[in-house]
């Protein structure tokens, strides 16, 4: 365990599982003290901040519905009122729709608007609670998809869509907080061991996907996660405005 962040507080969205799990492993790790959000899984979010605990920082899980742009300033307030303070905002949360092509006579139109609302409401809406009560020198990471900006297979244009957007808003967000010396940066994940991969390519992934990998395999969870706690932390410090990749070169 290291200690260069030691005296931050992390909130990471969508902190139960999968890569928010794993980044607020990484981050305990790194000496912040975190909290997490989640909207159902109450036992994985009871044995993430377990294992944070363990690490010997402090640690909270917080219910709360991005789905619900409201809940946004709730859950601030809560990390505020347990912690005393924010310095770094892990966007997180997001959902996935099996997709169809757009011309589809039978495209989930009601879940896909729902994946729009989280995936960029509920993102900005956690922002926006967030920028005002977070500490001068910051850091806010959006997790965003590879798909923001290439889309090499069809029936995603609306996750893909999601992810872009997030693009435009964290360069703005960060020129408005840069005088503050806020960092703000996009980390854009390829193919990652979550639900949200398996959903979508069952437990395997299809050898002609792999193929298009340079580096012939998808990311670990650590990988992905250790990239997003280098942004938040010290030497992350002139990177700002920035979405960075780490998708093994599928795409190249």
């Amino acid at each position: 365990m290291s200690n260069v962040l030691k005296g931050k507080v992390a909130l990471v969205t969508g902190g139960s599982r999968g890569l928010g799990a794993a980044t607020a492993e990484t981050l305990a790790d790194q000496g912040a003290d975190v909290a997490i959000s989640y909207v159902a899984s109450e036992e994985k979010a009871a044995a993430v901040v377990a294992k944070l605990k363990a690490k010997g920082v402090r640690a909270l899980a917080i219910r709360s519905d991005q789905a619900d742009m409201a809940a946004a300033r709730p859950l601030i307030d809560k990390v505020m009122q347990h912690f005393g303070r924010l310095d770094i905002l892990v966007n997180n949360a997001a959902i996935a729709v099996q997709g169809k092509p757009v011309d589809d006579p039978a495209l989930d139109t009601v879940n896909l608007d729902r994946q729009w609302q989280i995936n960029v409401l509920g993102a900005v809406a956690t922002t926006r609670a967030a920028a005002p009560v977070l500490s001068d020198g910051g850091r806010i990471i959006f997790i965003g998809s590879l798909l923001g900006t290439r889309v090499p297979f069809p029936g995603v244009a609306d996750y893909a869509g999601t992810k872009a957007a997030l693009i435009g808003y964290a360069k703005g967000v960060a020129r408005d907080l840069g005088p503050r010396n806020i960092t703000v940066n996009v980390v854009q994940p390829g193919i990652m061991p979550t639900d949200m991969k398996t959903q979508a390519l069952g437990e395997t992934v299809p050898e002609a996907l792999l193929d298009a990998h340079p580096i012939r395999r998808i990311a670990t969870l650590e990988e992905v996660a250790a990239l997003t706690v280098f942004l938040a932390g010290p030497q992350g410090g002139y990177i700002t405005g920035e979405v960075i990749t780490a998708a093994g070169g599928l795409g190249t």
